[in-house]
């Protein structure tokens, strides 16, 4: 064992001092520091819940007021352009049929060809029809003999019975004889009546006959230009056929009629000798028209009026059927106002605005309109241009309520408006 190990076992330590009792002053120290942090904690928390419950409440006010975007009425133009869509027709369009049954044995001019009045354009056999015509007009041979014959016939009787009158007067024929002779001068010249009557009848029939050889040439009925051919050698035709296509078309373009479907708006201003310029795809340089007629009638489906225009058409570029773009310069009110047809409300009360008052309240005014425009409607009475309009104001809108103006402030709620 080591001699240090002794020492240290011989050596007693001193007892330990016993533990000391805190005072009461520092109890009530301690106690008073723990109470008054609890009441700041506590303090500290009930006014961030205060200023969240405010937070969530003016986050609550700000979405109970609708956003609104507003517009504001503007004046008309001194004068507008009105471009609509029309088509472009011929001034006369021939449609031609056959009027007699037979064989195409030639036509002569093709679409697009430049033709004159009573130009063959086709030619058509038609052996039944010749055969026909030289069968009435010998059957008019027959009738002009018969009244020949009952002319000789009238005339024999005539002087029959005059001389048989006289005898009886003088005694030397019976009355008998008179009445007989009489009578049969009276039915003879009833027969000379009827057989001029056939011959009257039978020269019509030739006459029409006729007219119908002529139609086995198919003539251009004015000047004009071939817009359609349907015929070729060897068709077969049938006169007085018009179910299906014609023959040929042939229509007059010197002048051309353009028809327009206008807006029961602008109808008013449609006055003969309105001009409007004609644009056609395709074709760089307008054309000027003016109003000639209108229909006088509206379509109840496209509430549009059928409106005529003319235009010369010396160089042959307007095409009929063709699509053209017609621009109007139509004269405007500038007094008028107008807002977008987005800004109208429709209800049992009318049409009305819904204004936005200075203190951001809602006003609902009556107003009168005037023409619409299609996006643009004009307004008559019931608002001025320093009014500021709600734009697609929703249904349940009312007047008071309170709406907050896109990129504006919102504007604080009152009990009033609650």
């Amino acid at each position: 064992m080591h001699p240090r190990d002794d020492i240290d076992r011989d050596r007693v330590e001193p007892p330990l001092a016993p533990p000391r009792t805190p005072s009461a002053r520092r109890v009530s120290l301690l106690l008073a520091g723990v109470a008054v942090g609890a009441a700041a904690l506590a303090w500290l928390g009930i006014g961030d819940r205060a200023k969240g419950m405010q937070d969530v409440e003016a986050w609550t006010e700000r979405q109970a007021v609708p956003t609104v975007r507003v517009v504001q009425a503007r004046r008309g133009p001194m004068d507008e352009d009105l471009t609509l869509p029309g088509s472009l027709n011929a001034f006369y369009t021939g449609s031609l049929y056959a009027r007699a049954s037979g064989y195409v044995t030639a036509w002569h001019r093709d679409i697009g060809a430049r033709v004159r009045k009573d130009e063959i354009l086709a030619e058509i056999s038609a052996p039944d029809l010749d055969q026909q015509l030289a069968e009435a007009r010998a059957t008019l041979v027959q009738l002009q003999a018969a009244v020949d014959q009952a002319q000789a016939n009238a005339d024999l009787s005539a002087a029959t019975n005059k001389r048989t009158a006289r005898l009886v007067t003088q005694g030397w024929s019976s009355e008998e004889r008179g009445d007989t002779d009489r009578f049969t001068a009276a039915s003879r010249a009833a027969a000379l009546s009827v057989a001029k009557a056939n011959i009257v009848a039978q020269q019509a029939n030739v006459g029409r006959l006729e007219e119908l050889t002529r139609f086995k040439e198919i003539k251009a009925p004015f000047d004009g230009v071939v817009t359609a051919r349907n015929v070729d050698i060897g068709d077969l035709l049938t006169a007085g056929g018009t179910a299906g296509r014609p023959l040929y078309r042939v229509s007059d373009i010197h002048r051309v009629r353009v028809y327009v479907n206008v807006p029961q708006a602008f109808l008013a201003v449609m006055k003969p000798g309105l001009q409007a310029a004609l644009r056609v795809p395709g074709q760089d340089s307008p054309f000027t028209a003016e109003v000639t007629s209108m229909s006088n009638a509206i379509a109840e489906d496209s509430r549009k009026g059928l409106v005529e225009l003319q235009a010369d058409n010396p160089e042959g570029k307007l095409w009929p059927g063709a699509f053209v773009e017609v621009r109007f310069h139509v004269p405007s009110d500038p007094g008028i106002l107008r807002v977008p047809a987005t800004a109208l409300i429709f209800d049992r009360n009318g049409t009305q605005v819904a204004e936005v008052a200075d203190d951001d309240r809602v006003v609902l005014k009556p107003v009168t309109l005037g023409r619409n425009l299609g996006n643009e409607v004009e307004v008559r009475l019931g608002i001025t241009t320093a009014e500021k309009l709600i734009d697609n104001p929703q249904e349940f809108l009312a007047s008071g309520d309170v709406v907050h103006i896109a990129g504006g402030e919102v504007a604080p709620r009152t009990a009033a408006a609650d």
